[in-house]
């Protein structure tokens, strides 16, 4: 026998929530036109449907009293709300909570609102389509210790089977409607995207500041071990296969919760890395042990560059002098001598590219300018000045003698390597805090303004750009014909690099604002998030 209240929360939806495009304009993620969508939030925010929907919940699941519920911002939070009043009132009270779409950077920097009980858990949401905002809910609370019983949605988008990691986790789906009960379908067939994936291991350097959500020090891997810094002012040396910490080092004291951004080279059995109490370390990457210590700026958030030939590692300086403020500095490989300098107006948080086919060395500044010096000996070849701060480092075409970077106005430039002269720039959305890289006859670069760019650099014309779900401040990974990038969203993305397409979507629970590293022999992917966690994945 149908029932009058679903009938009646249909027509509310059918109503004030189902937008065609013969009403008004959509647009969609990827900035096209959509024909329809559903504003759920229009019925949800009536408190006739609010009304309704909880009072259908409630006869649903009364019978599996104890439990407690939790929802992601922001459409979630009315139905939480009414039902833990509605619970109040029937003498059976439901404890709620829910989870944030991404850490709170200050405060209490909580993702998780709330308290959690020892009850089972129903997760509450207004739509269920791609399912990744349940999924991502998901892994929280598993990180919490906790288990989802079951998921309750309004409306499904797409049939049960296509939700997968439900079956995979034994959740059980309620949804009150679908598409098809608003006569509505999906206007194509859902390419088959990647989403599962074997975690072999994960670890975590303690005390993360998630006050910062920038670039951190990303990973690097040689044979047995994986390299990064943390927060907590630890450098460690991660066993590749386990995951377990094989030495660490601890750096001097550091200012504002900054310790260790820089991403660290390696050259024979050196790891060269710097930090925010000021120094540049050489350490012996097998034991942890100290090379050489370079002393003389007040804060490095700049990553080497190694220059084997020339027996030197060039990297960026910042100071807190009036006058001197920022700097690049070429040291001797072995000993840290300092070779030469060359000191610039503001900070030099940007990484310094080495190319050796030409003899050069280029770094930006935020000063807004890119210098390119004779490596060798630091000769001033030319000064370019730019609309932004350099923040990233910077990538060198020697194809086309091309030296390419992003800045803080939102360009990517293209410069004659030879002169300096602006040949191109492409405008993108945001500031960039990234750096390009060279696939092919096309340069990659991510966005903050949430894309991907490839653009050719033959005709300097766009081929594709991606959407992702969060900003984009990853330097871009190259494995064979994709590209690995990570989001705010806390997702990296698979893109074939031929075509913009979406391969595949590895999940995590936090940030990701650092660009992986990649073993081509095991097929292993390490994933690093803003709060020091490396995963291990499986690709």
């Amino acid at each position: 026998m149908p029932n009058p209240k679903l009938s009646e929360l249909k027509e509310i939806f059918q109503k004030y929530s189902i937008v065609k495009q013969s009403d008004r304009k959509i647009v969609s993620k990827s900035g096209d036109e959509s024909t329809w969508l559903i504003d759920s939030r229009n019925a949800l925010m009536r408190p006739e449907a609010l009304r309704l929907a909880v009072n259908i919940f409630w006869e649903m699941f009364e019978k599996e009293y104890p439990f407690q519920i939790c929802g992601q911002e922001t459409a979630a939070l009315p139905l939480i709300g009414a039902i833990v009043l509605k619970s109040a009132g029937a003498g059976k009270p439901v404890n709620g909570f829910f989870i944030r779409k991404s850490r709170k950077p200050d405060g209490l920097q909580k993702i998780i609102e709330g308290e959690i009980n020892n009850e089972k858990i129903i997760l509450i949401d207004d739509l269920i389509n791609s399912g990744k905002t349940i999924s991502h809910q998901i892994e929280i609370l598993k990180e919490a210790g906790k288990k989802v019983d079951a998921v309750f949605t309004l409306i499904r988008y797409r049939p049960l089977d296509s939700y997968e990691f439900l079956k995979e986790n034994g959740i059980k789906a309620v949804s009150l409607f679908t598409l098809e009960d608003f006569e509505l379908s999906l206007s194509k067939k859902r390419d088959e995207i990647r989403t599962n994936f074997e975690i072999l291991w994960r670890f975590q350097s303690p005390n993360p500041n998630y006050f910062y959500r920038v670039p951190k020090s990303a990973p690097v891997i040689d044979d047995q071990k994986l390299y990064f810094g943390s927060d907590s002012g630890y450098f460690w040396a991660i066993d590749k296969k386990g995951g377990s910490s094989v030495w660490k080092y601890k750096v001097g004291w550091h200012a504002k919760g900054k310790s260790i951004f820089s991403s660290p080279a390696l050259w024979n059995n050196f790891v060269y890395f710097g930090s925010y109490d000021g120094n540049v370390y050489a350490l012996d990457k097998n034991t942890g042990k100290v090379k050489w210590i370079f002393m003389e700026a007040d804060w490095v958030g700049s990553s080497p560059a190694v220059a084997p030939d020339l027996g030197l590692v060039f990297i960026g300086l910042e100071f807190g002098l009036w006058r001197k403020r920022g700097g690049i500095v070429a040291l001797d490989l072995e000993t840290g001598e300092k070779k030469w300098d060359f000191i610039m107006s503001e900070y030099t948080h940007s990484s310094p590219v080495y190319d050796k086919k030409c003899g050069v060395v280029a770094i930006g500044s935020n000063d807004c300018k890119v210098y390119l010096f004779n490596a060798q000996n630091g000769k001033l070849l030319w000064e370019f000045q730019a609309g932004g701060e350099i923040k990233a480092s910077l990538c060198i075409d020697d194809k086309r003698k091309l030296l390419i970077f992003g800045a803080f106005d939102g360009y990517i430039y293209m410069l004659n390597l030879s002169s300096g002269e602006l040949l191109y720039k492409f405008k993108t959305l945001a500031a960039i805090y990234s750096a390009p890289v060279i696939y092919e006859n096309n340069v990659i670069v991510s966005s903050l303004d949430k894309k991907i760019y490839s653009i050719n650099l033959d005709t300097k014309g766009l081929n594709w750009d991606y959407q992702c779900g969060g900003r984009a401040m990853t330097t871009p990974l190259i494995v064979e014909q994709s590209i690995w990038v990570g989001a705010t969203d806390g997702a990296i993305y698979e893109i074939e690099a031929s075509s913009g397409k979406l391969l595949s979507i590895f999940r995590t629970t936090e940030r990701i604002t650092n660009r992986p590293a990649y073993d081509l022999e095991s097929k292993i992917l390490f994933v690093p998030t803003y709060a020091n966690e490396i995963y291990a994945v499986k690709v």
